[in-house]
């Protein structure tokens, strides 16, 4: 694997639970980049009933970001080859765009 392929792999263990009020799941997939602010992240939802969702986020550290997923253009261009690795969750995203 090569050094460029290593900066996209997130160093949280996937797959790993995930839990609303509204139910539960697993993190099956995510696609992440470095930026001097934060981690723009972008996650494939797995519910236990076999139903997907995604959801932006981002963390700061190892600390889950509240707040709403803000990415420039440089960062939108990275987050397009981070998803590369992550094959359904490109696959759920094309779709909201074709």
């Amino acid at each position: 694997m090569s050094e460029n392929d290593q900066k996209f792999l997130s160093n949280r263990q996937l797959p790993r639970p995930f839990e609303f009020h509204w139910g539960k799941g697993m993190v099956v997939e995510e696609a992440s980049i470095d930026t001097p602010y934060n981690e723009p992240t972008v996650q494939l939802l797995e519910y236990e009933n076999g139903e997907v969702s995604i959801r932006f986020c981002y963390y700061k550290g190892s600390q889950f970001g509240r707040g709403s997923l803000l990415m420039d253009e440089i960062s939108i261009e990275e987050m397009r080859e981070a998803l590369q690795y992550t094959p359904r969750l490109k696959k759920f995203l094309a779709r909201m765009i074709s």
